[in-house]
């Protein structure tokens, strides 16, 4: 018996110490819940993917695609000068579509940094512009009550010390081309200019509410946390900013604090994405057409309905989205982005209300077909959204006794609640606990209506 008891007790100690080296800081869940709230009722922001790529025009992973050399990619630096950029104009584009937050690339994999950095001369101010981008862009997007977040670059594609891997221009075949390239290169040399340029980030343009930092890709010739100090870099991020958010690219999904939330690509989520069975903060991030960075010639562009669907889904599904633009050289949105946006802003205008502090329907109200539901647990309204517009009579399967009152959202219109009716009704699937809205018979001029449902 004593030396069951002695071993119950070596375990624990040993489960707590194991604990203990997982935690980067003590924080519990109720707290992490309340720093997160705000995100959480935003839901829609605007991610803006910038460099020296924008001049290229054709991706901005363009170094990498075409394996271009620094000496050849030099050129966009020199050239640099985007002498239209009007952050204030970028601003009320955003506001105007409804986004609350906004994340920019301080600095992309290209290692172009676009703001005034003490740690490298390869920087805005020495370019043609010669200006912060960044600290006017911070300005522009506070000034219109829009949250700031900046994207930093883990990986780096011109600083001389960092070590090339899988994902570099010159990266190669075999672990002995790879000892090759790497001779002289010191990759501790440039995690401390990484930790360095963070903390200018974090320190030089007031409060941060997000940081993205870009992104771990551990295995061969691959990159992780002990590759960026991980570690040490989240807790001096925690420490300079114990506000803010951080996405989860640092491979540290197994520390708590090691990220706030997680970051589904390019892709929609089946289902709201869990952890040992619980739901987790998450946000996917998107973009208009296949490329984050300005390219002129590619046409794949969503419509307003796929990018509405998107956003309506997410939330459906207790997430976030982050929807990108890619600025020209010049500094203006591309033509096509201002028409996406302008479509989203029309919808926002009149629908916000069914995205801005919803999140998923509780289980026990059914979707009807063809629609998503999101649901504000504040004022205890269901949000049906119409993807497909239905013939007058629209059945809620299983809603009766729960409906105090129903109304599109657009104008506060009235929709009468009535038993299902109609000639030969034998057929029907509907049932005593169905009820029935009696829809105009005219889709009204909204891309998708929804109907605001006030529940008892």
């Amino acid at each position: 018996m004593k030396q069951l008891l002695l071993f119950l007790m070596l375990t624990t100690f040993l489960s707590q110490i194991a604990f203990s080296q997982q935690k980067i800081w003590d924080e519990t869940e109720e707290e992490k819940t309340e720093r997160l709230q705000w995100w959480t009722e935003a839901r829609f922001g605007m991610f803006i993917h910038w460099g020296l790529y924008a001049q290229a025009a054709r991706h901005e992973w363009v170094k990498k695609r075409e394996r271009i050399s620094d000496e050849d990619y030099q050129k966009y630096f020199e050239l640099f000068n985007p002498d239209l950029f009007n952050p204030t104009e970028w601003a009320k584009k955003a506001k105007a579509a409804g986004m609350k937050y906004a994340v920019i690339t301080s600095k992309h994999h290209e290692g172009f940094c676009m703001f005034g950095s003490d740690y490298t001369d390869y920087n805005i101010m020495n370019t043609p512009y010669g200006k912060d981008i960044i600290k006017e862009w911070v300005e522009a997007f506070r000034a219109e009550g829009l949250g700031i977040g900046f994207y930093y670059s883990l990986i780096d594609w011109h600083h001389p010390e960092y070590t090339i891997d899988r994902v570099h221009p010159q990266s190669a075949g075999t672990q002995e081309e790879y000892d090759k390239l790497n001779e002289g290169r010191d990759m501790a040399v440039y995690r401390e200019y990484l930790k360095n340029q963070v903390r200018e980030i974090l320190t030089k343009y007031g409060k941060i509410d997000i940081l993205w930092l870009d992104y771990s890709f551990p295995g061969q010739f691959g990159k992780g946390r002990d590759d960026w100090g991980s570690v040490e870099l989240i807790k001096m991020v925690r420490e300079l900013q114990p506000d803010i958010l951080v996405n989860d690219r640092l491979d540290l999904k197994d520390y708590w604090g090691g990220w706030d939330f997680t970051t589904p690509e390019q892709f929609k989520v089946q289902s709201w994405p869990e952890v040992d069975g619980k739901k987790i903060p998450w946000e996917t991030c998107q973009t208009f057409s296949g490329s984050w960075g300005y390219y002129r010639d590619e046409h794949t562009w969503k419509d307003n309905k796929q990018l509405l669907v998107l956003l309506i889904e997410s939330v459906s599904k207790g997430g976030n989205v982050l929807l990108n633009v890619g600025p020209t050289a010049r500094g203006t949105f591309d033509h096509r982005a201002d028409e996406a946006l302008a479509g989203m802003g029309e919808w926002m205008k009149f629908n916000s209300r069914s995205i801005y502090g919803c999140t998923q329907a509780p289980e026990e109200f059914e979707a009807p077909d063809h629609t998503l539901l999101t649901y504000n647990p504040e004022s205890n309204r269901l949000y049906i959204h119409l993807l497909d517009y239905p013939i007058t009579n629209f059945r809620l399967p299983g809603y009766k006794g729960k409906v105090k009152y129903a109304q599109f959202l657009h104008d506060a219109s009235e929709i009468n609640i009535t038993a299902p009716y109609g000639h030969h009704m034998q057929g029907s699937i509907a049932t005593e606990n169905d009820l029935n809205l009696r829809l105009p018979v005219n889709k009204p001029n909204v891309a998708i209506p929804v109907i605001e449902v006030f529940l008892k």
